[in-house]
């Protein structure tokens, strides 16, 4: 009982849009057992009564989750969000930081963005793409990969995020469950920085309505 349990909420878990349903009370619960049972090779005589209270248990839960969804949907609809066009994101190899503070106040003179993500074998930097050349000239060699044609969007939020869980992840699976990549992202306090693919921006815009 407790590993069907266990494999039913796994199962609706990676299935968003089932999760979804069951949170708004559109569910069939007799179909949905049938459906995990088939998908997950499990005798559906011995286990459909377990798999039904599971589901059930689980719409339960979900009440906890949707408590949690109106503080995330408050704070984002308190959000302003800011777009930059003609992003550029390029990922370099660890180098000596001097080089990068050089670029970066050349950059920022000009008033364009510009942001750095700092991994263990790798620095990538978020700039327009006007100082692709410049980039290109200071790194020579180190330079891994090059993406153009990008979208900055910054959203602007109150400070309660940082007291509020779940919103970076509310916002991932509205990508996710509308088929939009991610770039590149970064948060500092309020400001969550997302780069997305400039042909992607009338949908992002659109699932951004909060």
């Amino acid at each position: 009982m407790a590993n069907i349990t266990r494999i039913t909420e796994q199962y609706i878990a990676e299935h968003p849009y089932i999760k979804d349903c069951l949170k708004k009370g559109l569910i069939n619960y007799s179909s949905l057992a049938r459906q995990i049972a088939a998908e997950l090779g499990v005798s559906l005589k011995e286990n459909f009564d377990a798999i039904l209270i599971a589901c059930r248990r689980y719409k339960r839960k979900l009440k906890n989750e949707s408590a949690v969804e109106n503080r995330i949907l408050k704070i984002l609809k308190q959000s302003k969000i800011e777009i930059k066009n003609k992003i550029l994101v390029v990922v370099i190899e660890k180098v000596h930081f001097s080089s990068i503070l050089t670029i970066e106040k050349e950059i920022k003179a000009a008033s364009e963005p510009f942001n750095i993500i700092e991994g263990t074998n790798s620095i990538t930097i978020i700039t327009s793409e006007d100082f692709l050349e410049l980039i290109r000239k200071t790194f020579r060699h180190n330079i891994i990969k090059e993406s153009k044609n990008l979208i900055e969007v910054i959203i602007k939020s109150p400070k309660e995020i940082e007291l509020t869980p779940g919103i970076l992840h509310y916002i991932f699976s509205l990508f996710g469950e509308h088929g939009l990549n991610i770039v590149e992202t970064m948060s500092c306090w309020t400001d969550t920085l997302l780069v997305i693919d400039e042909k992607d921006i009338a949908k992002a815009m659109e699932i951004l309505r909060f």
